[in-house]
């Protein structure tokens, strides 16, 4: 029996696709003068941000490169943001089941919580956990082991939520059932049958309504 949902945050509940993109481009122009290939910015979204730009631009120091994308990011991030359609709707009936929700995010708190503000979100969550909660980021499970035991509830009654290949293996990692949004900007269309063995989510859903359907 399901009693607990965990939510990732980005791509998720909200639509936070223009403001990273954004963010992604502002640095490949400040750091090589042009802008990036939009499939590779898309390919790392749910990772870590100081390992995308290790990674991404090896040149610079990190902590230059992370500065740059967030001094962007925080200054356009509300007015860019919003919520996927149906959100609202579905949280409310979670809630109005007795469901106890958390969110599992790889975003800082800060910007996660002012998100939450913005569209009067808090009300439904009964733990947040950010980034900087736990030591080992997604895929490890530590985020949403955080989140369960701040809900006191069991990985075997909950699901996560996600849109992100690192979601599903979270989720996988802490015993916990995956649940794929349709509405993935990196994932958008995929069945089961495409993922490597072992990395294809429990369950996908096409609109917020559906998880109703699993609770």
């Amino acid at each position: 029996m399901i009693d607990t949902v965990v939510f990732d945050f980005d791509g998720t509940i909200m639509d936070t696709n223009d403001v990273i993109i954004g963010s992604w481009q502002h640095v490949y122009r400040t750091l090589r003068g042009k802008e990036g290939d939009l499939d590779y910015i898309l390919s790392t979204f749910g990772e870590p941000l100081e390992y995308s730009m290790e990674t991404s631009f090896p040149e610079v120091p990190t902590e230059e490169s992370v500065k740059i994308y967030r001094d962007w990011h925080r200054e356009r991030f509300l007015d860019m943001i919003k919520l996927f359609p149906g959100i609202t709707e579905m949280l409310q009936e979670v809630k109005a089941r007795g469901c106890k929700m958390g969110i599992a995010s790889s975003r800082l708190r800060l910007t996660l919580e002012q998100g939450l503000d913005k569209y009067d979100l808090h009300k439904y969550f009964d733990a947040i956990v950010a980034v900087e909660d736990t030591e080992n980021p997604k895929p490890a499970p530590d985020i949403v082991l955080k989140t369960l035991e701040l809900l006191d509830a069991k990985p075997e009654n909950a699901v996560m939520v996600g849109d992100s290949r690192l979601d599903i293996l979270c989720a996988r990692n802490a015993g916990v059932p995956s649940v794929l949004v349709g509405w993935s900007a990196t994932l958008a269309g995929k069945t089961k049958e495409d993922f490597a063995p072992g990395e294809a989510p429990d369950f996908i859903i096409d609109q917020p309504a559906d998880l109703l359907e699993l609770i």
